[in-house]
């Protein structure tokens, strides 16, 4: 018993690492805690050591590290897995007690470099011990992550180095000896995981409410700094070679610590599915020696945080550890929290008349599986782009909003957003979103409108003589127009000439929200943009597998894509064969309409269903806030999804 008072307990901090963010727990924590809502699961994905994923063991523990050291090291903390504590006791006291000098590989390839021939010999044979209870099943996985743990900790505390393993001091006495202390885990750990992958393949795979990131920043390799802990962890006793004694590294090299670290995080951050992303990162861009200075440039981390969600920094001066003589002044180190877009749906930046975007939840549900989706009378694209097909034809007659919706497919969102800045600078419009609405005396429940309109009249007036034309620049001009106009709608004269009013609202930040989600989706399908009449669309040469939907005009509604006739009962005619022409050639389709709009029917749709025995899906609509809403609240309109299937 007195043998077992005589062992220390140590702590997840009581190993020295490069980048650790022990001494910023708190402020992470607070950070989380006073801006973030219902976090159950965290996911440190460059989780290192563990210092910050400890701060969260009360909520699922999702970490992971490409050092197989710091994986085993998590587990050892982490891993949900029971242990044995009078078992790693006793197994601690045994190793501590061993006096050995058996030419091992730890004595062969490091005698007196990090640590003495000695010593280097017990690390050894204790390693090799670990590996062989392990493979004869006397102790489990979490045991075996304890043990090896606890090994690296005691390695670590007494190495004869400045805090790495790049190289050791030249010396011939070691005065500090091998002494194992002990790690006690927390027990009845729920659900966590603990991974040993590249962060960018494993975001791929697992969500969760909280993606904490501590990337590395700078060139520093973390495999080169911790070769030594890393051989020892993985046991598989390679060759090495140099004054530091490192074996082959070149599968464990990351790429944020080269020149496309940037690129690297963009992937990483398009492809998380979180609520909330913290990103740990210090300000180092511009500052210290060459190897020092960080990878990635706040411009960058801005935006690409910018593109998943709203994002706030947070700072806090910070003493960074830095292996050369660098003396920088003012570091601070920075988080950056993105409270990302959680939209089951993506909106159009633009408000359609007629936009299917409300009844998504009724009518994605209701479609196949498809891997094509033809979406005939596209409109804004709404219901196309939030199929679950990834090949997707959009048609639709209006030329100038399928050339808007490709040309934000086409172009990077940064160039959108600033060609868009500069329109709004140019004429001379409102921008609340720096200056608010003071600045224009005005307030929110008044709008816009009475500063904006003169402006307004001359943006329009510039559009509708390159409306024709084959300038590029009309396609933001065009989006310019929506965003400030009538309720942010689209209607163009027989001339094909814009001819709304102006609105009461500018490029608010919801609007900045709907131009980055949709952006962002329509760059993910595979799309193909079409302008033609429904009649000149060949079924035999669509693929047999694509599913077709319609959402054409509504013959007894007078929708403002619909004044003037545009719509006929000829039209309408016309489609309901081109369906059943579909239908027969085994096509699956799926046709939104009315079958009654303020008391009066669609006779014409309502004998074609029975006819040809199609199936009607009857949906829940509340036009209550539409502009053509009906006046009479005792009138009826019944809005359905017709199916072949």
């Amino acid at each position: 018993m007195e043998n077992k008072k005589t062992l220390k307990e140590l702590s997840i901090h009581n190993r020295r690492y490069l980048g650790n963010k022990y001494s910023l727990t708190n402020f992470i924590k607070e950070t989380v805690n006073n801006h973030c809502n219902n976090i159950h699961s965290v996911m440190d994905i460059f989780s290192g050591t563990g210092s910050v994923s400890n701060i969260f063991k009360d909520k699922k523990l999702i970490t992971n590290d490409l050092l197989y050291s710091n994986y085993i090291s998590n587990c050892a903390w982490f891993y949900p897995e029971d242990y044995r504590k009078d078992i790693i006791i006793k197994i601690v006291e045994e190793y501590n007690d061993i006096e050995t000098t058996e030419n091992n590989y730890m004595r062969q390839n490091f005698a007196n470099t990090f640590f003495s021939a000695d010593d280097c010999s017990k690390i050894g044979y204790i390693r090799e011990d670990i590996e062989r209870k392990y493979t004869h099943k006397l102790i489990n996985f979490k045991e075996y992550s304890i043990l090896i743990t606890i090994l690296l900790y005691a390695m670590d505390r007494i190495a004869n180095t400045v805090g790495h393993y790049d190289a050791y001091r030249k010396t011939n006495h070691f005065e500090k000896k091998l002494v194992l202390s002990l790690i006690l885990p927390t027990k009845n750990l729920q659900d966590n995981q603990c991974y040993n992958k590249d962060a960018n393949q494993l975001i791929k795979e697992i969500s969760c409410d909280l993606l904490y990131l501590d990337p590395p920043y700078n060139s520093r390799q973390y495999s080169d700094t911790y070769h030594l802990l890393e051989n020892v962890a993985q046991w598989q006793k390679p060759e090495v070679f140099g004054i530091a004694r490192k074996m082959n590294r070149s599968h464990l090299k990351s790429e944020y610590c080269r020149t496309n670290a940037a690129k690297a995080f963009e992937d990483l951050i398009h492809n998380a599915k979180a609520k909330y992303i913290l990103l740990s990162y210090n300000n180092m861009s511009e500052k210290g020696n060459a190897r020092s200075n960080a990878k990635i440039a706040d411009s960058d981390i801005i935006r690409v945080l910018s593109k998943k969600g709203k994002v706030s920094i947070f700072e806090k001066e910070y003493k960074s550890f830095s292996t050369g003589k660098t003396n920088v002044n003012d570091n601070k180190e920075r988080l950056f929290l993105c409270k990302c877009f959680q939209d089951k749906y993506i909106p159009s930046p633009f408000n359609y008349m007629g936009s299917k975007f409300k009844l998504l939840d009724q009518i994605i549900p209701l479609f196949p599986n498809s891997k094509k989706f033809l979406d005939l009378f596209a409109g804004s694209g709404t219901v196309g782009i939030n199929s679950k097909s990834s090949k997707i034809i959009l048609n639709d007659k209006n030329t100038q909003l399928i050339e808007l919706i490709s040309y934000i497919r086409e172009t990077d969102l940064s160039t959108i957003i600033n060609k868009l800045n500069k329109i709004i600078d140019t004429f001379n419009l409102s921008n609340t979103s720096t200056n608010g609405y003071s600045f224009y005396h005005c307030n929110s429940s008044i709008g816009l409108a009475e500063y904006n309109k003169s402006h307004f009249l001359e943006l329009r007036e510039t559009y509708n003589k390159l409306c024709h034309s084959n300038v590029e620049n009309k396609y933001i001009l065009l989006y310019a127009l929506i965003i400030f106009s009538f309720n942010n709608q689209i209607r163009f004269n027989r001339k094909g000439e814009f001819n709304l009013p102006v609105g009461k609202r500018d490029f608010n930040d919801n609007m900045l929200k709907k131009l980055i989600l949709f952006s962002n989706r329509i760059k993910e399908k595979n799309i193909i943009f079409k302008s033609l009449d429904f009649r000149n669309i060949n079924l035999d040469e669509v693929d047999q597998d694509t599913f077709i939907y319609c959402d054409p005009p509504y013959l007894i509604t007078n929708a403002t894509y619909n004044e003037n006739n545009a719509w006929t009962q000829n039209d309408e005619i016309d489609l309901l064969e081109f369906l059943n022409i579909a239908n027969k050639k085994g096509f699956k389709f799926a046709l939104s309409n009315v079958l009654i709009s303020k008391n009066k029917e669609n006779s014409l749709l309502i004998q074609w269903i029975k006819q040809n025995n199609y199936t009607c899906h009857y949906l829940n609509k509340n036009y209550a806030n539409s502009n053509y809403q009906r006046k009479n609240k005792d009138t009826i309109t019944q809005e359905v999804l017709i199916t072949n299937y």
